[in-house]
């Protein structure tokens, strides 16, 4: 008779803990992103990527979670179609060899409830590096216009493209140090 006490507790507990992880499903239409890099050492200049898909996993109570996106290379966008080719040639992102890139945690940071920080493995150009997210304004709740539970934040993080084997222009156009920008947003499965 204890055992099957110890037994339903135990299913139960597990049960729980397994309800409490939730997965967002990221909407494209408002998680878009962007960078920023340094032209010829005098301006920013920024660029984004039109289309991404994704899942983001959170376990606010065990205070773990679980991110990855993967990013349309082809998508990309300088405002400049001239530019947009290049950066979609060999020398760039060299999106028919490479048409996407991934970025997979390794661990999520909480500060209370809200997610600080992603750590995780950016593969780009066919080369896998770790990466920091720092993560600012996270917040959940539901739409105001369709009532259905969502998350959203920003992701921010700085890497040297050169890490990646991207070295075309350096150090003048764009510049070797390139700021990542993550915003997103994603309904509840």
């Amino acid at each position: 008779m204890k055992f099957q006490i110890l037994v339903a507790t135990f299913a139960a507990t597990t049960t729980l803990g397994a309800m409490a992880a939730e997965t967002y499903v990221l909407e494209s239409s408002h998680s878009q992103p962007g960078f920023e890099a340094t032209h010829l050492g005098l301006s920013t200049q920024r660029g984004a990527f039109g289309k991404l898909t994704g899942k983001v996993t959170l376990d606010r109570a065990a205070k773990t979670g679980a991110v990855d996106v993967t990013i349309d290379t082809a998508s990309i966008r300088s405002f400049d179609p001239r530019l947009d080719n290049t950066l979609k040639g060999e020398k760039f992102f060299n999106v028919e060899k490479f048409p996407t890139m991934t970025f997979k945690s390794t661990s999520v940071a909480f500060d209370g409830d809200r997610v600080v920080g992603v750590t995780g493995d950016l593969t780009m150009i066919g080369v896998t590096k770790p990466v920091v997210l720092k993560i600012d304004n996270f917040k959940c709740g539901d739409n105001p216009f369709n009532k259905k539970p969502m998350c959203g934040g920003d992701a921010t993080a700085t890497i040297k493209r050169s890490e990646w084997g991207m070295t075309a222009g350096i150090p003048y156009a764009p510049s070797d140090e390139v700021k990542l920008l993550l915003p997103i947003e994603g309904y509840r499965e």
